[in-house]
């Protein structure tokens, strides 16, 4: 029996979404690492599982994974890529138009980092509230307390998670991307880090590369876009209202002061479906 599966990007960030809201599906770690690998598999930055909600205010519950089948609690690009997924069924949220159309659909993901809001515009470009940061160092988590505007690695980063654990580097150029899977390893990270190194070329604009968690570097990260505003508002470098363009587009972050949650807004694309036989990998 073959499964069927989605593929869809966000700037390049590319996931395989399967639906499980009808039946659960073999999906263990190492099955999920063989189906992400680039060459023996279909690839992917991460993987995505779709199932019916527990909480009665979402349309979708949403679970991340890893490129090595390890699970994270939030992606903001793969959010925005469900968003407009679920929005073929989602009935109960929107604005509704003269004729029963819908001029903005709103579904709600629900994550293990808790439930994100989302909005799909006319245009197509997908928002996601991706909630308020947390900026204690148990919250991101750090091994040890520390100030996690200044973290006490050469390059002075500041740490932040947005669901997942973000460090960001306020760099002249990019000449530190080699030290990405090193940083990310670093003991002060018990759960490892998103590594983003950050340019910033205006109070409005920040171009960033991102050494992503378990897959290296990759075109686009949104959570990791999200995680550099609010770091380079903590730090003065920018206004809470930024487009940051990375190596696949450009996100619009606004880090909104009176709720202090963070949005992110940006397209999606999906380039192609198909099915697969799951009992093909290791499972």
């Amino acid at each position: 029996m073959r499964t069927p599966f989605f593929k869809m990007h966000g700037l390049g960030n590319d996931f395989i979404i399967f639906d499980e809201r009808n039946g659960s599906l073999p999906l263990s770690p190492t099955r999920i690492a063989a189906l992400a690998h680039r060459k023996r598999g279909i690839g992917c930055d991460q993987l995505i599982i779709l199932s019916k909600p527990e909480n009665a205010q979402a349309d979708v519950f949403v679970r991340f994974f890893n490129a090595d089948g390890s699970e994270a609690y939030a992606c903001g690009n793969g959010s925005r890529c469900v968003a407009a997924f679920v929005s073929s069924f989602v009935s109960s949220h929107g604005e509704t138009l003269e004729g029963g159309g819908k001029k903005t659909i709103q579904p709600v993901l629900q994550t293990r980092a808790g439930l994100l809001p989302t909005s799909i515009r006319a245009d197509g470009l997908v928002t996601v509230d991706m909630g308020i940061p947390k900026t204690a160092w148990y919250e991101i988590p750090l091994a040890k307390e520390t100030d996690t505007q200044c973290l006490p690695i050469m390059g002075d980063p500041a740490a932040v998670s947005m669901g997942n654990p973000h460090v960001t580097f306020f760099v002249h150029d990019f000449s530190l991307l080699a030290e990405g899977e090193r940083l990310e390893h670093h003991p002060l990270f018990p759960q490892r880090a998103n590594i983003g190194f950050a340019l910033v070329e205006s109070p409005n604009q920040i171009r960033l590369k991102v050494h992503e968690r378990s897959v290296g570097l990759t075109e686009a990260c949104g959570s990791a876009a999200c995680a550099t505003v609010v770091n380079a508002v903590r730090r003065g470098l920018t206004e809470r209202v930024c487009d940051v363009v990375l190596d696949g587009g450009t996100l619009h972050i606004r880090w909104e002061e009176a709720t202090q949650h963070v949005f992110m807004t940006g397209p999606v694309a999906t380039p192609f479906e198909g099915t697969v036989d799951l009992n093909a990998f290791p499972s």
